[in-house]
């Protein structure tokens, strides 16, 4: 039998969710039967016209919708941009309208992750703002329950809303160990969830 997949999407200009998403995608991996497949997407040009090369110089490929077809589930993930997400991952989603017309991700389980430098940044109503668009596609959110204890004890990251991080500098500040566990506990649940979902 052919794995399930869950398709663990960022966008990381910093390097902050990157690291989150390898993470996730750990997460993912720890539910035996469930693989990651770990992509990201272009930064938006402010020039017309101007394109980027359609394979990235490093890390992984730029997602494409056959990627969210051939999904199980999904964990989306960005950095807080003053409470929202980029728009990079915004032009991406807003390229899916005919995956929505078909109903191609409806039923699927997804989740939501973000980071950002201060600790009010802005990084549940970011969360907030990512589940929308999946919900208008059918998805089935999965969340973080305070069952997942690090939620009560966590002074940087963590959301019931998803994972997230606290971090102005990566090489200075080290992923806590709340933070790390939860970003494991997320792609957890969401290849748990879609395991269940879709078992034979």
């Amino acid at each position: 039998m052919m794995p399930h997949e869950v398709l663990v999407l960022y966008y990381s200009p910093g390097g902050t969710t990157a690291e989150m998403a390898n993470i996730i995608a750990r997460g993912v991996e720890e539910i035996d039967g469930v693989q990651a497949r770990v992509r990201t997407v272009p930064d938006v040009s402010p020039i017309s016209e101007q394109t980027d090369s359609p394979i990235p110089a490093d890390g992984p490929l730029y997602a494409t919708t056959e990627d969210l077809i051939e999904c199980d589930g999904l964990i989306l993930g960005c950095p807080t941009h003053f409470g929202n997400m980029p728009a990079a991952m915004k032009y991406f989603i807003d390229s899916t309208s005919a995956l929505w017309m078909g109903g191609k991700l409806a039923g699927k389980p997804a989740a939501v992750f973000s980071a950002s430098t201060s600790i009010h940044g802005g990084q549940e109503s970011t969360l907030l703002t990512m589940m929308l668009p999946l919900l208008h596609h059918g998805m089935l959110i999965v969340g973080l329950p305070y069952t997942e204890t690090e939620l009560f004890q966590s002074k940087t990251g963590g959301s019931p809303y998803g994972a997230t991080r606290l971090t102005d500098d990566l090489d200075e500040t080290l992923i806590s160990d709340d933070e790390h566990k939860l970003c494991l506990a997320i792609g957890k649940r969401v290849a748990s969830t879609t395991k269940k979902l879709f078992q034979e």
